[in-house]
């Protein structure tokens, strides 16, 4: 038998030790024979004719030892350091105590008692956490429904899908004691109280950024769509009002009842399931509508948690986003809200648009890869975050060059535009191109400008003859196969989410050349992480849809109208599909 040892932790009360008992039973007749198992039930208050009868179970399973911690005393021993004391005397919290507890321990795993395992548990605690703080599964109210999404989101600073239900959970327990958790959680309650979810928000807040993500099938919960076969399915989670003690027939129930038959206390739990009246369902269910008043409450308040911790956002930026605001309730559609570096005129001989000579191709050789470098770095950091690219495969098909537009919000989108090109493109056959502004070429010192100078960048230019270059080199290089970035929307507005009104210059390029354009939108979710100025930075999914090609029965001026007004109904599209909203503006636009 191998002797590393599985910690496992229920924390209880008199009335809920029974289920906790039929989760146990369940661990106990599906975890692998080669582990120990050291089960502790932490309680204040468990009668001792139920300890004894669950203590039996030490004679008859020689891998699991089963203890009682009773956390009283631990508890009166940090009574000083907790703000308000009814915070340590609810079961619930008795997880964060843990690491603290238990110093023996570098990890162990917690599991609420509304549970049945019919996985291996050696498998779930097997999960190498690294650095993580915890290991868990994605929380499937936050995920399902809209209102408990923009709770946590808007509450807590958490994005919905990076929130976790905290009723399975694989804690680092040497992490927690090193970055001082349990200290960092007396804190907190201090500063804020979470009435929704209560510990689970708690430890979201904590350990943001810091979870290792384990396969939903260790977390099921009956609520909402299951998206797992039976078969494939390593715990079930009765939560909310789905539990089988009070809706005895309710999804999955029947493994419930299969482990609870083999305890002690069935005939119990059974007689209790049977007197359960629809007048208790109601109740329940009143219950659970007085959670989403309470929700809806948090959500509107002005100084929830989040609101508390971005209240000191950089005063400039707040000022643009107010400037965004007002731009667009006066149409001012084309102008930037941020001042331009100013710029001086760009002579004709100071680009190689094509990047035909040795040096331009070896200085933009260097640029693409030094750029790759920094955004990789921005990725690690959660500086910069890429959740999804969609429609790859609209790259892949393309039998010329093409031009590609993109919503312009942030000076590093074109970066994500990039990602996108490398997941879809032929990258030995095609190469990355984007236009630029003047004053970007020839304005930004340093690391930026050697990017802008030389990262296969197009710059507009102020003099006739160097637009003349620059005109001659983008026909030329769609023409030999190559892919364009255009921002058609001409001005950039920071973290702005709605598409803007189409200017023609990206699409007189691909009437010119012949080439189709492929529309690319770019859709934004807050992420858990704040930027240097205090705001979330922002998780995108990049949406590339297929080309539009210009038909030939058209004239070159229909067919830049075709080609904007798609472009601009394609972005249309994915706004009003992704936001789940229709697209509105505050001023008054065709």
């Amino acid at each position: 038998m191998n002797t590393q040892v599985v910690p496992i932790f229920f924390a209880c009360d008199d009335n809920f030790v029974k289920y906790t008992l039929v989760s146990l039973t369940s661990i106990m007749e599906n975890a692998s024979k080669d582990f120990n198992y050291e089960v502790h039930i932490l309680n204040t208050n468990i009668s001792e004719n139920i300890k004894q009868e669950i203590l039996k179970l030490n004679d008859d399973n020689g891998n699991f030892k089963i203890d009682f911690s009773d956390v009283t005393k631990y508890l009166d021993s940090v009574a000083d350091k907790f703000p308000v004391r009814d915070y340590y005397s609810k079961t619930t919290y008795f997880r964060m105590f843990i690491a603290e507890m238990y110093p023996e321990y570098d990890k162990a795993i917690y599991i609420d008692s509304d549970t049945v395992v019919l996985g291996d548990i050696s498998e779930f605690y097997n999960h190498d956490l690294k650095e993580c703080l915890v290991g868990a599964c994605n929380e499937q109210a936050m995920l399902q429904e809209k209102l408990y999404g923009d709770y946590v989101e808007i509450v807590t600073g958490v994005n919905s899908r990076l929130y976790f239900n905290a009723g399975l959970l694989l804690i680092n327990c040497r992490k927690f004691r090193e970055e001082k958790i349990l200290e960092q959680f007396i804190k907190l309650l201090d500063v804020y109280n979470f009435r929704v979810t209560q510990d689970e928000d708690y430890l979201n807040v904590l350990c943001k950024d810091r979870v290792f993500w384990i396969d939903n099938s260790w977390n099921v919960e009956i609520f909402g769509k299951i998206k797992y076969p039976e078969d494939k399915i390593n715990m079930i989670h009765y939560m909310m009002w789905n539990k089988p003690w009070k809706v005895k027939d309710c999804t999955l129930s029947k493994y419930f009842w299969k482990y609870a038959e083999k305890t002690v206390f069935y005939k119990d739990i059974l007689a209790f399931a049977d007197s359960y009246t629809e007048e208790d369902k109601k109740r329940d269910m009143a219950q659970f509508e007085g959670m989403n008043v309470l929700v809806n409450e948090e959500i509107n308040r002005k100084d929830s948690y989040w609101q508390l911790k971005i209240k000191d956002r950089n005063p400039e930026r707040m000022a643009i986003v107010k400037k965004i605001e007002q731009y667009e309730k006066e149409g001012r559609f084309i102008e930037d809200v941020e001042e331009d570096p100013p710029s001086r005129m760009i002579e004709p001989d100071e680009v190689d648009y094509e990047c035909k000579k040795l040096s331009s191709k070896i200085k933009a050789s260097w640029a693409v890869r030094c750029a790759r470098k920094f955004v990789n770095k921005m990725i690690k950091n959660n500086q910069f975050c890429i959740k999804e690219i969609i429609g790859t495969e609209n790259l892949k098909n393309l039998e010329s060059g093409a031009i590609m537009t993109c919503n312009h919000f942030n000076a590093f989108d074109s970066f994500a535009v990039h990602l996108a090109y490398e997941a879809g493109a032929d990258t030995k056959k095609r190469k990355f191109f984007r236009v630029i502004r003047e004053g970007n070429f020839t304005s930004y010192p340093g690391f930026y400008g050697f990017l802008m100078r030389n990262c296969r960048t197009l710059p507009l230019s102020s003099n006739h003859k160097t637009m003349h270059n620059f005109l001659t080199g983008i026909d030329n290089i769609l023409r030999n196969g190559h892919i364009v970035l255009v921002y058609p929307e001409q001005s950039m507005w920071w973290n702005y989410r709605k598409p803007k009104p189409l200017q023609t210059g990206a699409f007189k390029f691909a009437v010119k050349s012949k080439v189709p354009v492929v529309p690319v939108f770019i859709t934004m979710e807050n992420s858990s992480t704040l930027d240097t100025d205090g705001f979330p930075v922002q998780e995108y999914t990049i949406h590339i849809s297929k080309p539009i090609y210009p038909k030939e029965e058209k004239s070159s001026a229909e067919n830049i109208s075709y080609l904007m007004d798609e472009n601009y109904k394609i972005w249309k599209e994915i706004y009003e599909k992704s936001y789940k909203t229709s697209l509105k503006y505050t001023c008054d636009v065709q």
